[in-house]
């Protein structure tokens, strides 16, 4: 009995396990600008880093693995956005933690066109079409792989240089018409259009507005489309690698001439493509990037 009790008074005042604190979520940003048609990178690490989750913009960001165990996230500022202060609402396991994103303002140019009147007011027969297109163009962008696809660097689907910028009000035939959703490449008609990264091809096929159009899913809600292409040399459905030809430029559609449209999005944002080539490219000529932790 006097061994028992002994044994007793050891357990109860055995001192209890203290948990250990969780080490705090740390977030970096890479950005050439935090503007309206910009594209953010946040890298972020943490004890639990497989379990990360981000919302901004009033919707979710998908995570994915990255560097030495850290996550990141891909974060697009729409071409809508208004200046100001928005939060990032980071999760990662069952730490969490607010950081402040502050949207710049961005001066956009203004052009004006002249084009087919039929392009500018289309005709009445031509109105199904349009809105199955339309339709068409919506379900593609949900077409997203839950992953990855693509591998590496994005590259320049094209050597030539942007001749029109991203966001640039238009005006067709003396008519306002939505801003400009992406970048117009000088190319010659019959350049080849190479695949800026690893992905799957969701739409392939002529269109009323922009002709001959290919449309490739990079995975996460990253999406190339390409405009008013002469030829095209993939099928919805194909598996494209990084530099892959996918068609040549052309005049197809709402055009004045031969060149190539590259339009960008991620996860529903509109993105400047130099933006993503800036952030996540290659061999391309762009500012230093701002690598700065958020405040």
């Amino acid at each position: 009995m006097r061994r028992l009790l002994l044994t007793l008074s050891i357990a109860v005042i055995a001192p209890l396990p203290v948990p250990m604190q969780a080490a705090p979520v740390s977030v970096t940003m890479s950005a050439r600008a935090t503007q309206p048609g910009e594209l953010v990178v946040l890298t972020i690490e943490s004890v639990e880093p497989a379990l990360v989750s981000v919302r901004a913009f009033d919707r979710d960001w998908p995570a994915f693995a990255g560097a030495a165990g850290t996550s990141r996230v891909l974060i697009g500022i729409d071409l809508a956005v208004q200046p100001g202060r928005f939060p990032v609402e980071i999760a990662a396991g069952s730490q969490r933690t607010t950081r402040e994103l502050v949207v710049l303002p961005r001066p956009f140019p203004t052009r004006r066109l002249t084009v087919d009147p039929n392009l500018v007011n289309p005709p009445a027969e031509a109105r199904e079409r349009i809105e199955r297109e339309t339709r068409e163009l919506e379900r593609a962008w949900e077409q997203s792989a839950n992953a990855p696809l693509w591998a590496g660097p994005f590259v320049r689907p094209v050597p030539q240089a942007a001749n029109s910028a991203f966001g640039t009000r238009s005006f067709y035939n003396g008519e306002a018409r939505t801003p400009h959703g992406g970048a117009d490449f000088s190319s010659p008609e019959g350049t080849p259009i190479k695949s800026p990264n690893a992905g799957r091809v969701v739409l392939a096929g002529s269109r009323y507005f922009t002709g001959g159009t290919v449309v490739i899913d990079h995975g996460l809600g990253v999406f190339s489309l390409f405009a008013h292409l002469s030829r095209i040399d993939v099928a919805s459905g194909d598996e494209v690698k990084t530099g892959a030809v996918v068609g040549l430029v052309g005049a197809t559609g709402r055009v004045t001439g031969p060149h190539l449209h590259w339009a960008v999005r991620v996860n529903g944002a509109r993105i400047d493509p130099l933006s993503l080539l800036s952030v996540l490219g290659v061999h391309s000529p762009r500012p230093r990037p701002i690598r700065s932790r958020i405040p």
